[in-house]
């Protein structure tokens, strides 16, 4: 509950939002992807089911804990501050030294992967990669004016 906590206050009263590399890694680190299989926790809801939801965290399947979302929703992987039940890559509590024995090939495996080959990830739902770019880059304008 204090974790959820955080990600709300991160979030502020301005919807703040992670950068699109970190969200990259979050997706990659729940969907999978570039050859590398979902989390098992990975679970579809039986609300929506193009959403999803993770069943390890113990949040549930609401509308506020699925973690991709139409591009013009606020998603659960947006949070600046998210903790991952399993430290993987792209979460506030990741740590490479931690291996959780059912997740530790799937955490090398995306620790490996190129910073081009990251670029391929798609964050949300009906938004292309390019528009993600786009976005980032305009937001980083905003912010540094």
């Amino acid at each position: 509950m204090m974790m959820f906590a955080a990600s709300l206050a991160s979030r502020g009263i301005g919807n703040k939002k992670t950068d699109i590399e970190t969200k990259k890694l979050r997706v990659l680190s729940c969907f999978g992807g570039l050859d590398i299989s979902p989390c098992s926790y990975l679970k579809q809801s039986d609300v929506d089911l193009t959403k999803y939801y993770c069943s390890k965290c113990g949040c549930g399947d609401k509308k506020h804990t699925w973690l991709i979302k139409n591009s013009d929703e606020y998603s659960k992987l947006d949070y600046p501050i998210l903790n991952c039940p399993l430290g993987m890559p792209g979460f506030t509590n990741y740590d490479p030294n931690t291996i959780d024995p059912l997740s530790k090939e799937r955490k090398r495996q995306i620790e490996s992967i190129e910073p081009d080959q990251l670029q391929l990830i798609q964050v949300t739902i009906g938004q292309s990669a390019e528009k993600e770019i786009l976005i980032e880059n305009i937001s980083k304008i905003i912010e540094n004016s």
